[in-house]
């Protein structure tokens, strides 16, 4: 094994191991702002380091101290505590677990050997998501047996029914949606929307099974437990359900748990539908082949981008009320040097791969880095739905949670497994 395969091995399993992680604090971050937002109030802006709010971040670093130095309480009334403590454990690392078959980028050939963009390259793809993420139900019902609560049991019991029922529509689109593409493997799917559909339509999951990917994201929201499916720890029914008796970081676990599953869910469903690191009407081989003139185009538009935001931010980062020497106003101003001195290092980066090293490798390595920023653009845009639809609409009745799964998405799913199937079938 060479110096480059074991580099590659090394950065590819850093980016599915840490990217995850490191969207938490976005996700805390987008929640919050978004939930602000919607409901007309500023969210968190008050938590500061030396004056620094970084729109909000900084509220992440104090809910993570918090949670790290609250006294950690196992009840005495906790019968199983080996279970007790397995349980977050087991939600947190198959939530990690299920993002590694995710391509983030398209093959990358180096030296005439290929290089499979995702943390663990295998050809199982969907499937190891498949059987990854059902492992996650037993973290939920874990802890809600061994935390001998009756509000805790009954979250447990719930998310049990709730996996069950929407793990069946879930499946079924996806299959509809492989007899289309023909393959499991994650990076074949997404190369094959990177055709076109009568020369001018990107050839997305979404344009080819509107359907599935219908039914395939609401039972991904049931599947992570998002409003309005957030039956299992209903505050106004179960107090916090199957985490009612979990604090410190056992609880930060749970929640970080959350966070990964839903940028996993959301890697899913933009992978399957959404064209997934595929640059719309630009094939990975078009942007080899362009990899100079956009490079160039990449260099105009980025001073122009960076002048907008930092518009937008001394905009929007100063106080609401005249004070002298305002912090806000100071904030803003090193944000601004920041942002120009980020936008000076890319272009000069840029630059040298355009005098020095374009041509070749380096024309691949730019490929799957943009590759790997439209991959990264796309799922925080879904992972906004999940916010959007958790602040808009209320959470549905159990019953009529059952109700829609059974009666509405499973029906539904079939249907469009047999309509597909006589298509495909008729087309070829």
């Amino acid at each position: 094994m060479s110096q480059l395969d074991i580099l590659l091995i090394i950065l590819r399993v850093a980016f599915g191991a840490f990217v995850p992680l490191c969207f938490i604090a976005v996700l805390v971050w987008m929640e919050r702002r978004g939930a602000g937002f919607i409901q007309d109030r500023s969210g968190p802006n008050r938590a500061n380091i030396f004056g620094f709010r970084a729109g909000g971040l900084v509220q992440n670093l104090a809910d993570a101290v918090k949670l790290v130095t609250k006294e950690d309480v196992i009840p005495g009334h906790v019968r199983h505590k080996f279970y007790f403590v397995l349980a977050p454990v087991i939600l947190f690392v198959v939530s990690v677990l299920s993002f590694a078959a995710v391509p983030f980028a398209d093959i990358l050939v180096l030296d005439g050997k290929e290089y499979m963009m995702q943390a663990i390259p295998t050809d199982l793809g969907i499937l190891w998501f498949l059987a990854i993420v059902g492992f996650a139900v037993y973290g939920i019902i874990l802890a809600g047996w061994s935390s001998h609560n009756k509000y805790s049991m009954l979250g447990g019991l719930r998310s049990a029914s709730q996996v069950i029922s929407y793990e069946i529509p879930l499946a079924l689109a996806i299959i509809s949606v492989l007899i289309v593409y023909g393959t499991v493997n994650l990076t074949e799917i997404v190369q094959y929307q990177g055709q076109l559909l009568f020369g001018f339509i990107p050839m997305w999951g979404i344009v080819l099974q509107p359907l599935a990917g219908v039914i395939f994201i609401v039972a991904a929201f049931a599947e992570a437990n998002r409003t309005p499916f957030d039956l299992v720890e209903g505050e106004s029914e179960l107090v916090g359900g199957f985490h009612t008796e979990y604090s410190s970081m056992k609880f930060g676990m749970f929640f970080m748990g959350e966070y990964v599953a839903l940028f996993t869910s959301s890697a899913i469903i933009v992978t399957l539908f959404f064209g997934g690191f595929q640059i719309p009407w630009l094939s990975t081989e078009t942007l080899v082949n362009n990899a100079r003139p956009i490079t160039v185009l990449i260099m105009l538009l980025l001073p122009a981008l960076a002048y907008f935001f930092v518009k937008w931010i001394n905009k929007n980062n100063k106080s609401h009320y005249a004070r002298p020497d305002d912090p806000r106003v100071r904030e803003a101003q090193v944000y601004t040097k920041v942002v120009w001195g980020l936008v000076i290092a890319i272009e000069i980066v840029l630059l040298v791969y355009l005098i020095a090293v374009s041509g070749g490798p380096a024309d691949r390595i730019l490929v799957t880095f943009l590759q790997i920023l439209t991959f990264l653009v796309k799922t925080t845009l879904m992972c906004f739905v999940y916010v959007w639809v958790r602040w808009t609409l209320p959470r549905f009745r159990y019953d009529k949670l059952q109700k829609l799964g059974w009666e509405i998405l499973i029906p539904l799913a079939l249907l469009n497994i047999i309509v597909t199937a006589a298509v495909v079938v008729a087309l070829s």
